[in-house]
């Protein structure tokens, strides 16, 4: 008796914008010999059939998580997610999801999990994420240091999450933002599950030293990000991706998504043999 592998939809949030994380997303996708398909939702309106995937990675984007109110690639995507909820609620061969940074906001949004606010300023680099006590146990999170690091862009953050929805769905935090005690702020939430087959993060975990450190070398982007950031920021940045004797992005990298790609991958064909 034989089975396919589950296969991989990636619903691609960028909105038609040149991206590092795409590659990286269907590079971690092969590395676990797994097989995908890419749907275009923001830009052009593309949707997979549930019946197809088993697994599921909702990428970052641009701009504020609230720009596709009212437009037809929105509706058709929370159509999407609903679709997906529903299967897993009634059936036992579950299907996963992965929200990345702007798909995290959005998901926020979808299942009224906390507030999303515009930050002061952009969040830009590369810093240190706490887990939670939830995290500390949780099958995709526990293996991870703490804290550990995570490539981090953003304007807006999750905060004042609504602990009664996330944990009626079945969820629980699972990682903060980096301790600032001359801050008198809330924390960001960084990484959530938000039932035991939907988890997502704030950060890019698809985000690995090489790419970033060729990006940010090409000299218009080096100017780009002084202008915007500061030359400090900057320096800062390529110092931590050129660190090979600490802990860096590149763990997150090799495990995060591998690994809830494996897990996913096991559980589906777990399922499949059950339901024979």
């Amino acid at each position: 008796m034989s089975f396919s592998l589950p296969k991989v939809a990636i619903l691609d949030l960028y909105n038609g914008i040149a991206n590092l994380g795409m590659k990286n997303i269907i590079h971690l996708i092969h590395s676990v010999g797994l097989e995908y398909d890419v749907y275009d939702v923001r830009a052009k309106n593309e949707i997979p059939d549930i019946e197809k995937y088993d697994i599921y990675i909702s990428t970052g984007g641009p701009g504020s998580p609230y720009d596709g109110e009212g437009l037809r690639w929105e509706n058709d995507y929370f159509y999407l997610i609903d679709e997906i909820w529903n299967h897993n609620q009634q059936r036992e061969n579950k299907k996963y999801v992965f929200f990345i940074c702007h798909s995290f906001q959005m998901m926020v949004r979808y299942f009224n999990l906390g507030e999303i606010y515009k930050r002061r300023s952009m969040s830009f680099g590369i810093f240190p994420v706490h887990k939670t006590e939830a995290g500390e146990t949780d099958p995709l999170f526990k293996n991870l240091a703490d804290p550990f690091m995570v490539a981090d862009f953003r304007y807006y953050q999750m905060i004042h999450p609504n602990m009664a929805n996330i944990e009626g769905l079945g969820g629980s935090i699972l990682a903060l933002e980096k301790i600032r005690p001359q801050v008198s702020l809330d924390r960001a939430i960084m990484a959530m599950r938000i039932s035991p087959e939907f988890i997502g993060t704030q950060f890019h975990p698809e985000a690995n030293p090489e790419g970033m450190r060729i990006y940010y070398s090409h000299p218009e982007k080096r100017i780009e990000i002084i202008k915007q950031h500061g030359e400090g920021k900057y320096d800062g940045i390529m110092d931590l991706l050129d660190d090979k004797d600490s802990d860096s992005i590149q763990t997150t990298y090799d495990y995060l998504l591998p690994t809830f790609l494996i897990q996913a991958k096991n559980q589906v064909m777990k399922n499949s043999l059950e339901l024979v």
